[in-house]
């Protein structure tokens, strides 16, 4: 097992215990669990959830990065769509001329 994959899973235990995430407490539930990782992986990875809601990234973990856009205005979203559209429309007439000239990779 990786030593960020092991912080990982020490660091969501401690969460659904309620308990405050620290490096020490990662270290000996890693000791514990009789798993050896380099010692700066348990402060480190306390030191990067130090200001995050373990719980509140677990739960919108679905939202993804995609979701940004979607939270905008549904005036803009439908505006990005057809510019889309176009853009498509342009890189589809472009490919079609490129196979009229000879040049099909696959032909």
């Amino acid at each position: 097992m990786s030593a960020e994959l092991a912080c990982t899973y020490a660091a969501l235990i401690l969460n659904d215990d309620g308990v405050d995430i620290s490096g020490d407490k990662i270290a000996s539930l890693l000791k514990a669990a009789n798993v050896d990782v380099e010692p700066f992986w348990p402060g480190l990875f306390a030191g990067a959830l130090k200001n995050c809601d373990v719980s509140e990234l677990i739960s919108n973990i679905s939202s993804g990065v995609g979701a940004g856009p979607a939270v905008a205005g549904g005036a803009a979203a439908a505006g990005g769509a057809a510019e889309e559209a176009k853009e498509e429309a342009k890189k589809e007439s472009s490919s079609e001329s490129e196979e009229d000239m000879g040049f099909d990779i696959f032909g």
